[in-house]
């Protein structure tokens, strides 16, 4: 893996190259262990009911406090 330094910005590019490791570090644990299909599925049909609850919590305290 390479990342060009330019203009000797050398945070710059370290931060690069941390965000490259990182997406190569979560695919490695993600595939450490196999995981039937179906929990596959239940996880992430698990982690979309907290994305909206986490939404609508968000949405119900931005309006919540108007109607007072």
């Amino acid at each position: 893996m390479r990342v060009k330094v330019r203009n000797n910005n050398v945070d710059k590019a370290l931060r690069v190259f941390k965000k490259k490791c990182n997406e190569v570090v979560f695919e490695y644990r993600e595939r450490e262990y196999f995981e039937k299909p179906s929990i596959v599925r239940h996880k992430s049909k698990k982690a979309a009911i907290k994305r909206e609850q986490r939404r609508m919590q968000k949405e119900k305290e931005k309006y919540g406090k108007r109607s007072k």
